[in-house]
């Protein structure tokens, strides 16, 4: 008899990295496929750290074959399980429960497939600012580490026009065609948590 191949597979069905707003809940799932004369055995969820020297794995559930009951390690961890699909949903996601997660699937031989997933926590914007190159009447808009950050100008709290000036398609920098060049420019940079913005003064003439 030819020998066949292990053909059992697990993959997580998510663009990587998983992004969470904190307070809300963690939700990921996992496509399980295998052969007719393969069974599961076990599904384990886990997760350790993104970095680290000596990352600790830490069991998050388990789920014995041919059963749809899953033990979670926290009350606020569930797992559900189907024929060919499993369920990880935590509650109230914190800065601890960013990492990469690991899910592992056990056929009834012992042999173990796994896929992995980046979630990481969805980040307020911070410490907008906006910086000033005048020989090219450029006025640039930067931000520290926000999750998906939307730029928006504004000259004397109006939405910039073609007679102010154009902005770039990434939305950070304003070229300013107007002359002189002067008065209040605003930026605003917001995301799902809210916004933050720099002001800028140029000098009257």
């Amino acid at each position: 008899m030819p020998y066949r191949l292990q053909c059992m597979s697990v993959h997580i069905l998510s663009e990587e990295p998983v992004l969470v707003i904190p307070g809300s809940s963690l939700v990921l799932k996992a496509q399980i496929e295998h052969g007719p004369l393969e069974e599961v055995s076990m599904v384990t969820w886990e997760r350790e750290p993104e970095t680290g020297i000596a990352p600790m794995r830490e069991t998050l559930a388990t789920c014995p074959g041919g059963s749809l009951k899953c033990d979670s390690t926290r009350p606020n961890v569930h797992v559900n399980m189907g024929q060919h699909k499993t369920t990880l949903q935590i509650n109230g996601y914190t800065r601890v429960d960013r990492g990469v997660y690991a899910v592992t699937v056990m056929d009834h031989k012992g042999v173990k497939t796994t896929a992995h997933c980046i979630v990481r926590e969805y980040e307020a914007v911070h410490h907008v600012s906006i910086s000033i190159n005048v020989s090219h009447s450029l006025l640039v808009c930067g931000e520290a580490w926000g999750t998906d950050p939307h730029f928006s100008w504004f000259h004397e709290r109006v939405a910039i026009t073609d007679s102010v000036g154009g902005v770039s398609k990434d939305g950070k920098t304003l070229a300013v065609t107007m002359t002189p060049m002067c008065g209040h420019f605003t930026c605003i940079v917001s995301n799902k948590l809210g916004y933050s913005s720099a002001a800028y003064a140029a000098g009257k003439h």
